[in-house]
């Protein structure tokens, strides 16, 4: 078994082709498959180097780990014995219309009430023809002459899928300027390199019948893939996730915070029954099944990605994130804020709490009272039972109790509403920090 992710190195990576490269990382080990990484970068004027290590860096952060990778660049050689295989069969036959004229034959199409499928009008020139348009400067495109068949298959998803070739218009597999598409460099890639499933999104349903039909043309035998189509990712409010959106962007989440581990546990679960588990990635891959995935679109919830985080976080112990935490974070901080926060940036701010000058808001009505908590702080040293001996000789003393004694106590001492433990954070502010925040400039 052996299976591949092949991004293109025109954008960074997000949740939706991270999804994707999780759920064929993950059938392979599973299943004790081989993984390959497969770089599409036959669009030279749209792919870019940086963005070529920055998808092998986004999938190292993920866990994901490739036996095999090359770039399509690297084969072009084998792509064009493959154009010279169907030129031979016939099955590639050059076009010279223009763009506009092509938009032309669609509008008719479109006002007439039929569907707009290139009407092979380039099948029927003559020799001759073809050479009057050559010397008159036109030079020509490739078009592949689809089967007249429906083509089946069993997908591992979706169940019987099919897509009616005589309804979809010939795909253009080579450019003018020769260089081959996606369409038929994947396929080539696939059969040469020995691929035997695809996990790809529900919306290669028709790419799949047409790719099929050129593996085919090109040696392949029936069933020589197996298919898996997820469902569409949504986003929180029902429409299609969008690629271009950067807050998406795994470089975006991993530098927001968002753990690998919990982004990996959500993906590997989003659109199935089952809840996702936080595990390292071997026993994730041990977990998965594409039967569990529903067959309708799935919704990409950012709350439930950050609750996952959130609960990762929390049993997070402080060697595995004391080198992305401010410089002289202790485990002591660490234990006090981990069940507060659901991404580790923001453990930034709370060390700025217990570590920096701060001002807090100011609290109509209760200076006198943070003054009179002022003069009953203890002496240090102080520890995890310093709050509650503290609030208690305040409680007695100023006969305030439940949120009027605590609330005003934490907005003096923290700046925020909510947060950590005061009995966790007491220690770490100090007693210096205490008093200047609850009497700024000495009262």
């Amino acid at each position: 078994m052996k299976l591949r992710f092949a991004p293109s190195p025109t954008g960074l990576l997000h949740v939706g082709n991270a999804r994707l490269a999780i759920a064929n990382a993950l059938y392979a080990r599973k299943h004790g498959g081989q993984f390959q990484l497969r770089i599409d970068d036959t669009d030279t004027a749209r792919s870019r180097e940086e963005l070529v290590e920055a998808i092998r860096l986004d999938l190292s952060w993920l866990g994901v780990e490739w036996d095999e990778t090359f770039r399509q660049s690297e084969r072009l050689a084998r792509y064009a014995r493959a154009i010279e295989v169907l030129k031979e069969s016939g099955r590639l036959y050059p076009c010279f219309e223009s763009e506009h004229e092509l938009a032309a034959k669609r509008e008719t199409q479109i006002r007439q009430r039929r569907a707009p499928v290139y009407d092979r009008a380039m099948l029927k020139m003559t020799a001759q023809q073809r050479a009057q348009a050559e010397a008159n400067g036109k030079v020509p495109y490739w078009r592949f002459k689809l089967s007249d068949t429906i083509m089946r298959w069993r997908d591992l998803v979706m169940g019987d899928c099919q897509v009616k070739l005589p309804s979809v218009s010939d795909p253009v597999l080579v450019r003018t300027d020769g260089t081959v598409l996606y369409t038929l460099a994947s396929v080539v890639d696939d059969l040469e390199s020995g691929i035997t499933h695809i996990i790809r999104g529900e919306d290669h349903v028709t790419n799949t019948g047409v790719q099929i039909d050129i593996a085919n043309a090109l040696g392949a035998r029936p069933e020589h893939f197996r298919f898996a189509h997820l469902p569409l990712l949504l986003d929180e409010n029902g429409g299609k996730l969008s690629k271009r959106f950067d807050a998406c962007s795994l470089r975006t989440l991993r530098q927001d915070g968002v753990e690998a581990e919990a982004l990996v546990a959500y993906l590997a679960r989003l659109g199935s029954s089952d809840d996702p588990a936080l595990l390292p990635f071997a026993e994730q891959a041990k977990q998965y099944d594409l039967s569990h995935i529903s067959r309708s679109a799935a919704r990409f919830d950012t709350r439930q990605l950050l609750g996952l985080n959130h609960k990762l976080l929390s049993q997070t112990p402080f060697t595995a994130v004391a080198e992305r935490l401010p410089p002289g974070a202790t485990e002591a901080f660490w234990l006090a804020i981990r069940s507060n926060i659901d991404l580790l940036s923001e453990a930034r701010l709370w060390f700025q709490v217990t570590t920096e000058d701060i001002i807090p808001p100011v609290q109509d009505g209760e200076d006198s009272f943070l003054r009179e908590a002022a003069s009953l702080l203890p002496p240090e040293p102080w520890d995890q039972t310093s709050w509650k001996t503290w609030t208690a000789s305040v409680r007695d003393q100023t006969g305030r109790s439940g949120k009027a004694l605590f609330h005003p106590l934490r907005v003096a001492l923290t700046g925020e509403e909510h947060g950590p433990e005061l009995r966790d954070l007491l220690p770490l502010i100090g007693r210096e920090r205490t008093l200047a925040r609850l009497v700024p400039n000495g009262g």
